[in-house]
């Protein structure tokens, strides 16, 4: 069939024709929903659906956009966005194309701020174990800071009060803006190749949160955690804390205070030597009153080495005498011993047997004693010992 008076549309027309329709009618709105079906892949790009009780829509913030949100979307967070409606042609679907959302509620750098700090707690990044102490007298000090704030001279102000020749090294940042937060970790980084840099300050005036909001970025405190150096964090006012606060190895409440915090003032030091310098002369007048009391009582405790000498010389002299009275004694019972002896061995003597008419015969060449007539044969030659000589016979008979 011919329709001559209808227009007759494509697929592609009629999209397109809606397309302008809905972009040019509903070019940017302000939209209420929870999040669902989030998705970031590798690209860059944030896709998510916008729901309520009764309707859904598809979304996406493209990378662009995506890298200036302060926080994270997530599953179920009732947010407000704003956006442009657009039709995705090849599907023929519409949606909304964001390039802000905020968490409704609560505002988006708050939220930014509690993700972040939930993240970095879990990681370790405020364990007060980790917490490096300031050096005692540090010689060179970096300061992070704009070479044009307040909070520099306020840090020289109390340098030169407090000690005047500390050595002092500025490194330049913007510290508010888009750029400040990734010029303040390469500061640090930078400064930690420095051999002579004792302790860092980063240090701003206060401000509003999103003026301090460099100091709350992941960038910042990633570089403090990973610094060698100590590193002291001023930012703001004694009211405002920051992520970099939690991070720093100590946080000051205001410029001011961390240079007096960093540097101890020539007055102090002068007090804390002349009080360790009494004490130190008290401790030694004690030392000393105690060794010459030990001494004294040691002086008492001597005897004269002449008069030890005397009785030393007494106590060996009635040794000497005991000793001869002893040996003496000994010596004559020995020689009872030995007379009374010399009696038994007289009674028992051969000789005194002898001597009563007995004698020993003994055969000759061998010398052995006869006690047996039958032990000698006739003509054996024999030895007689009497008791006054001695007489060699020759057996003629044996009985």
């Amino acid at each position: 069939m011919n329709f001559p008076s209808k227009r007759i549309l494509t697929v592609s027309q009629l999209t397109e024709e809606i397309k302008t329709i809905l972009e040019a009618n509903l070019y940017y709105v302000w939209v209420e929903g929870e999040v669902s079906n989030l998705r970031s892949p590798m690209s860059g790009h944030i896709y998510l659906t916008l729901k309520d009780e009764a309707a859904q829509i598809k979304a996406v913030v493209f990378k662009g956009q995506a890298r200036f949100m302060k926080f994270k979307p997530a599953d179920g967070l009732h947010v407000i966005c704003r956006g442009m409606v657009s039709v995705y042609k090849e599907r023929g679907e519409y949606q909304l194309i964001l390039d802000y959302i905020e968490p409704k509620g609560i505002g988006a750098l708050q939220l930014a701020l509690e993700q972040l700090k939930e993240k970095l707690a879990k990681q370790g990044f405020f364990d007060a174990a980790r917490k490096r102490p300031l050096p005692l007298f540090p010689e060179k000090i970096g300061i992070i800071t704009s070479p044009t704030g307040a909070a520099i001279r306020d840090i020289l102000k109390v340098f030169e009060r407090r000690f005047a020749d500390i050595g002092v090294l500025i490194y330049p940042v913007r510290v508010q803006g888009i750029e400040s937060a990734k010029e303040i970790s390469q500061g640090i980084g930078e400064l930690n190749g420095i051999p002579d840099i004792d302790v860092i300050i980063i240090a701003r005036g206060g401000g509003s949160q999103e003026d301090l909001w460099a100091f709350n970025e992941e960038v910042v405190a990633r570089a403090i955690y990973n610094s060698k150096i100590p590193v002291v964090s001023a930012v703001g006012h004694e009211v405002d804390w920051t992520i970099a606060d939690m991070a720093a190895d100590l946080r000051a409440p205001t410029p001011s205070a961390a240079a007096e915090m960093v540097i101890r003032s020539k007055q102090e030091l002068q007090e804390k030597v002349a009080a360790a310098a009494f004490q130190l002369a008290s401790c030694l007048r004690n030392i000393i009153s105690d060794k010459r009391a030990l001494l004294h009582r040691m002086e008492r405790g001597l005897i004269d080495p002449s008069r030890r000498l005397k009785d030393i010389r007494l106590r060996l002299g009635d040794m000497a005498d005991r000793l001869a009275t002893a040996m003496s004694h000994s010596l004559e019972i020995t020689k009872k011993d030995c007379r009374r002896l010399m009696d038994s061995l007289n009674i028992l003597s051969p000789l005194n047997i002898l001597g009563r008419g007995y004698s020993i015969t003994r055969k000759l060449p061998s010398m052995v004693v006869l006690r047996d007539s039958k032990d000698a044969a006739a003509g054996d030659d024999v030895n007689i010992i009497l008791a006054k000589g001695e007489i060699y016979c020759k057996v003629t008979t044996r009985q």
